[in-house]
């Protein structure tokens, strides 16, 4: 599987979740039930180098601000998501963590999205249906103990802001700001 069909996957099985991400989850274990193990393997090993470049202080400031606070385990499942909703967000994000913001429909609902942990099990849970087994090592160098990049102060709402402009106004503006 290379790069092309890999986000290929992740888009058709986005459309027809139709925005949720446990049904994308679903969908994407189906459709890679229908592939054969090494191919599963592979769309692993695009997953996991995606959610490691995105293990990231700068991403998980956008995803602070995004959400209204993200933990540990939120930022993981904010990765997933962010992977599952393509390329062209995904890269985008990257590339400007505060055009998230506009790359976003306006149907987004923090509430409701902007985490998918199931996303990130797909091809876990499609291996083991398939092989009766576990993934084997994906041959993947060891995430960085921490995030790349300079920490931010989550707690600073004025250096959220500032960081994240078009976040913070879109998602952030008008809320009552913590002490």
């Amino acid at each position: 599987m290379d790069e092309t069909e890999f986000w290929d996957l992740v888009d058709s099985t986005r459309e027809g979740a139709e925005g949720d991400p446990d049904t994308h989850a679903d969908l994407l274990v189906e459709r890679l039930t229908e592939l054969d193990p090494e191919t599963v393997t592979d769309f692993a090993r695009h997953f996991e180098s995606r959610f490691q470049r995105a293990y990231r202080w700068d991403l998980w400031g956008a995803a602070w601000v995004l959400l209204d606070g993200a933990s540990d385990d939120c930022f993981e499942n904010f990765r997933c998501w962010l992977i599952a909703q393509g390329r062209h967000v995904f890269e985008g994000t990257l590339h400007d963590p505060d055009s998230l913001a506009g790359l976003l429909g306006p149907e987004f609902d923090p509430e409701r999205d902007g985490e998918a942990e199931e996303v990130g099990f797909a091809a876990y849970d499609a291996y083991e249906q398939l092989t009766g087994g576990e993934l084997p090592d994906l041959g993947l160098a060891e995430p960085p103990p921490e995030p790349v990049g300079e920490p931010l102060d989550f707690e600073d709402e004025e250096q959220l802001a500032g960081s994240y402009p078009r976040l913070w106004a879109r998602f952030r503006a008008g809320l009552p700001r913590t002490a």
